[in-house]
């Protein structure tokens, strides 16, 4: 399981470095795309669980699947850690999410995502309690 947040920056070459924590659950070689929840982030998935969303994509008829397929694959990229724990990320991604100088890594259960460190203060703070607790008495928690 992915979890925790973290910020780091981004070097003028594009690179930026993944948590360990996250590099053990992610394996040697990851998947980096566009986030696919309408907000200007990237998701980061293993490899195992990259298969598995493609699987799922792979699955939905064409004429439903063809416009994710557009957005998701041609700017999704595999990505293998330096010795210092960094990755490059490509320009069109890091220009989708608005990446430049800081950024903040978020594990979220089976995937991580990097986000604009402002936009993710937003982000965050749209999580009050009361939102998060009607989400859980929805799960019976």
């Amino acid at each position: 399981m992915i979890y925790g947040e973290y910020q780091h920056n981004i070097d003028k070459k594009g690179r930026m470095f993944i948590p360990s924590k996250f590099r053990e659950e992610l394996g040697e070689k990851f998947m980096v795309c566009k986030g696919l929840d309408g907000k200007p982030c990237l998701f980061i998935y293993s490899m195992e669980e990259w298969q598995l969303l493609d699987e799922k994509i792979q699955s939905m008829p064409v004429v439903k699947s063809r416009q994710l397929q557009r957005f998701i694959y041609p700017g999704a990229a595999e990505v293998e850690p330096d010795g210092q724990g960094r990755i490059l990320l490509p320009l069109k991604l890091r220009e989708y999410a608005k990446l430049e100088g800081s950024a903040t890594v978020v594990g979220v259960s089976r995937r991580a995502e990097i986000w604009n460190s402002d936009i993710w203060n937003e982000e965050a703070g749209e999580c009050t309690p009361e939102s998060v607790f009607n989400l859980m008495e929805e799960l019976g928690i």
